[in-house]
């Protein structure tokens, strides 16, 4: 049984799409090469697990008080870009209110479960949402792959800083053809 896990951490329509309410350019950047990792893990049988940062409706919810309203439930914006597939039968789709995968869900119970060892992160934003989920995977004792070029933030210098600390202190980062490498090789 493969020990790996992708995780696709919040490339929903109010992100990833012009039209979103917190949408930048890099987000649309990283979706075919997330697809492109996506692809390759499944062929790999490597577990899927999407993320859907979302606010409920009408609800008062602590994150949104200094930043604009985002991602609410039933508007549309928190579902997953259709650019990437979810697979019914097999992936796993996560909601969350908070910036780590772990804080409030059950991820570390899904991975436990599947006995998965190491985690994939794809998705955005490096500096809240990617570095949050890194540190929490960190500290439960899960490897971490960051893939470089299947994330991304609205500030290439604070993508880099963050990537680079968490290379430092937290895990691997990688380049999505390195990715391949490692997965080819079945070291993933």
């Amino acid at each position: 049984m493969n020990k790996t896990a992708l995780l696709i951490i919040d490339m929903v329509k109010d992100f990833t799409d012009p039209e979103g309410l917190v949408f930048y350019p890099q987000n649309r950047e990283v979706l075919p090469r997330i697809k492109k990792v996506l692809e390759e893990c499944r062929k790999k049988d490597i577990l899927v697990i999407f993320f859907r940062h979302s606010y409920r409706k009408n609800k008062f919810d602590k994150n949104l008080i200094n930043m604009r309203p985002n991602c609410i439930e039933g508007s549309g914006g928190d579902e997953i870009d259709q650019m990437l597939t979810v697979d019914e039968e097999k992936d796993y789709v996560i909601k969350k209110r908070r910036y780590s995968g772990f804080f409030g869900t059950d991820l570390d119970l899904v991975l436990r479960e599947n006995n998965i060892e190491n985690v994939i992160i794809t998705g955005t934003k490096t500096n809240c949402c990617i570095r949050a989920t890194v540190t929490d995977a960190y500290y439960l004792d899960y490897n971490v792959y960051v893939v470089s070029d299947c994330v991304a933030t609205n500030d290439d210098v604070v993508n880099d800083v963050h990537l680079s600390d968490i290379k430092k202190y937290f895990g691997k980062v990688v380049s999505s053809e390195e990715l391949s490498e490692l997965l080819e090789k079945g070291e993933l």
